[in-house]
């Protein structure tokens, strides 16, 4: 039997790691989480009523903490996008990674063979060598393509050895679609049509198309307009947005994991979220 291990999540949003490690059948004996978000944490407490929830990342402290035995993190990432301002470090945003590193080192203090796992978004790489210096681990890049119908590329840093790329799992947009796209908010449009998103022209994906545009919360909400959540077909041509079942499929999240808030909200904390099987992925390499 696997032993029970401590798990301490910062920026944990929906709880993707817990997610991550029922599915690998590792027992969880505490997880504590750090999130703000009130409807991602409302959506942890009614999947993981159990979880204990810690408030903002800079209040943590691993002061009468029990020994912590995995550390995730999944720190804010839009000063470093590439579809961002690229203010990396200048970001308020993006330098609560220090955060991390701190509570990192305080749990070092006390369990050395601690295992950590930080993602984030592709970036420059004078802002890569940067984390990685810090943290005295080369990063690995997956595409979240390789197990899912969504395209996401994302740098992992772990000290959790070994880690290797997940097969192809061969999952296409059209495994994921609802069958029934008449009862979702159909939209008649021209074949080819594109739409004008945050000063660029998105395409609408197609049943046809491969793999579905990398979700991103930032994209849904602002001036409420959808920019990567449209999906069409040919037969009618119709055009319609991604139902939130079809994001939690595209997240690799069981199916109606994020009900219980508006479709904003689960937009929103999706396109926030982690791939769940990469995740998983990683963490089967772990020996705890």
């Amino acid at each position: 039997m696997k032993k029970s291990i401590n798990v301490l999540s910062l920026f944990d949003g929906m709880s993707c790691g817990r997610q991550a490690l029922e599915r690998l059948g590792i027992p969880v004996n505490i997880y504590m989480a750090s999130e703000v978000d009130k409807y991602a944490i409302q959506i942890t407490q009614k999947n993981y009523p159990d979880t204990v929830q810690l408030g903002g990342v800079c209040k943590v402290t691993k002061v009468g903490m029990p020994k912590i035995d995995l550390l995730l993190a999944g720190s804010p990432c839009q000063g470093f996008s590439f579809a961002g301002k690229q203010l990396a470090f200048d970001d308020p945003r993006s330098i609560l990674f220090f955060e991390f590193v701190r509570i990192l080192k305080e749990c070092k203090s006390e369990n050395p063979e601690i295992k950590f796992l930080l993602e984030n978004v592709k970036m420059k790489k004078e802002y890569q060598d940067i984390i990685t210096e810090i943290l005295g681990v080369e990063p690995i890049e997956i595409n979240s393509a390789l197990v899912s119908a969504q395209n996401r590329r994302r740098l992992y840093w772990t000290n959790i050895e070994g880690v290797e790329q997940p097969e192809d799992t061969g999952t296409l947009l059209k495994d994921i679609v609802l069958s029934e796209e008449e009862k979702y908010n159909h939209v008649h449009m021209s074949a080819g049509t594109t739409v004008r998103f945050m000063g660029y022209g998105v395409p609408f994906a197609t049943l046809n198309t491969k793999k579905a545009r990398c979700l991103c919360a930032e994209e849904y909400v602002k001036n409420g307009r959808q920019g990567n959540y449209y999906i069409c077909s040919t037969d009618p041509i119709i055009s319609r947005k991604f139902h939130p079942i079809e994001c939690e499929r595209l997240q690799t999240v069981k199916d109606n994991y994020t009900e219980g808030v508006s479709n904003t909200q689960r937009y929103k904390m999706l396109g926030n979220g982690w791939t769940i099987d990469v995740i998983k992925h990683i963490l089967s390499y772990a020996n705890f």
